[in-house]
């Protein structure tokens, strides 16, 4: 049925009639699992800039990091390229040049930004280090929301469809803890622009035990097109305010650009570069 259902779609759209948004989903889904097998043939460079900043808005903390991926049968290794670090001591700001150094036995930004970094940017069952969890467009996380189509519009000189997605209800909260709007492109069914927030208030369990509260959770990524079938995050990004341990606060900002995209398997490049967010 499933594929019946993907073969009526490839129809519809090229006939240009109106698709349901369950079909529109649904092919998606497909291609979602066409382009991460196809990202297994590419290396790419990665930027990453990670950002604290203290409640009054002064930069507590800063990483840029820079990395070569390479993939590999499962996943991808990051071999680390370049690395600036500084955090802000009495005033001043302390430059530093590894991941994960901290500078006192309790500083908790050193080791809450080396760990943004890993969970945020380094999921080893992705090929790109997103969460699929994140923007819920894969066909194994599709049956955790509800997908209403908003409309058809132009985006960037693309004809696309503009959907909005939710948890369905009574889902966990660490199931399924996203809501947002999708851009899907309506000619390769392929996502352009996701936007997702916290659907659900971090359970109150976990405030108490933890002594944390997230404010403004959300996160954006934008995909570019490289070859047929083949579509890429190109730039992923997320800001939030993080209240913990009863005295830490903190706003906290993670932005990702992957470029120089290069196929491994033949003699050929493709180079996108990335633009500011």
């Amino acid at each position: 049925m499933k594929l019946l259902a993907i073969a009526a779609i490839g129809t519809f759209g090229a006939a240009g009639q109106s698709l349901d948004v369950n079909e529109i989903m649904a092919r998606v889904a497909h291609n979602q699992t066409r382009s991460q097998e196809a990202r297994r043939e590419y290396t790419y460079h990665q930027n990453q800039l990670l950002r604290f900043n203290h409640g009054g808005g002064k930069i507590a903390r800063e990483e840029r990091r820079e990395y070569d991926v390479t993939p590999q049968a499962q996943g991808f290794h990051k071999e680390l390229a370049h690395f600036e670090g500084k955090y802000e001591s009495k005033g001043q700001y302390v430059p530093y040049d590894k991941p994960g150094y901290t500078y006192k036995e309790l500083d908790i930004d050193g080791e809450l930004i080396n760990e943004m970094s890993e969970e945020m940017t380094n999921d080893r069952k992705s090929r790109d280090g997103i969460a699929a969890d994140l923007f819920p467009l894969t066909e194994h996380e599709q049956v955790k929301y509800n997908f209403k189509l908003l409309g058809r519009e132009k985006y960037r000189g693309s004809d696309v469809y503009r959907v909005k997605f939710e948890p369905k209800p009574k889902q966990e909260f660490d199931e399924a803890a996203w809501k947002g709007e999708a851009l899907i492109d309506a000619e390769e069914f392929q996502p352009l622009l996701v936007h997702t927030s916290q659907a659900a208030k971090i359970p109150m369990a976990v405030k108490m035990l933890l002594g944390t509260n997230i404010h403004g959770l959300g996160f954006s990524v934008t995909y570019q097109k490289f070859e047929d079938g083949v579509w890429f995050p190109v730039s992923y990004g997320g800001e939030f305010e993080v209240r913990a341990v009863f005295f830490y606060k903190r706003k906290i900002s993670v932005s990702m650009s992957n470029s120089e995209f290069r196929r491994t398997q033949v003699n050929s490049s493709v180079t996108y570069v990335s633009q500011d967010r």
